[in-house]
């Protein structure tokens, strides 16, 4: 809590004006990024598309990107509708197929934490590795 008050240059106490505790800060930065990313999201009418945003802001954003993938979600805590606003394209990017979108999270979440924590080979293709990848769900 310090860190973030110092980063926006307050004092630590002062952020509990704001919020009650640290679980409500947490659960507003991800509602946050929860829509931020459905704002990226916009325009993306296939999945190829919707995967080359949700990779491109995971890579802005590494560690909101963990906070809002890390753990349970504490869905109560969210702001109405921020957790539907980020589905929403996926699944219409699926044609409406709720398996395939979560398919396709799963594959995005498991590609974007191996490379944040750089555990793919130097050199590897990973644009290769996610035409393949969304390339098969797609076909589903």
């Amino acid at each position: 809590m310090r860190r973030i008050a110092a980063r926006i240059g307050i004092r630590a106490p002062s952020l509990y004006k704001h919020f009650p505790d640290k679980g409500a800060l947490e659960a507003a930065l991800m509602s946050d990024g929860f829509h931020e990313i459905a704002q990226r999201f916009a325009g993306a009418r296939d999945l190829a598309a919707v995967g080359r945003a949700y990779r491109a802001w995971a890579l802005e954003h590494p560690h909101l990107y963990r906070l809002m993938t890390t753990g349970p979600l504490p869905r109560a805590r969210l702001a109405p509708g921020a957790e539907d606003a980020a589905a929403a394209p996926v699944i219409e990017a699926t044609g409406g197929d709720e398996a395939a979108a979560r398919a396709a999270f799963a594959f995005a979440h498991g590609m974007v934490i191996l490379e944040l924590d750089d555990r793919f080979p130097p050199g590897a293709d990973l644009d290769a590795a996610w035409a393949r990848g969304i390339g098969g769900l797609s076909t589903g």
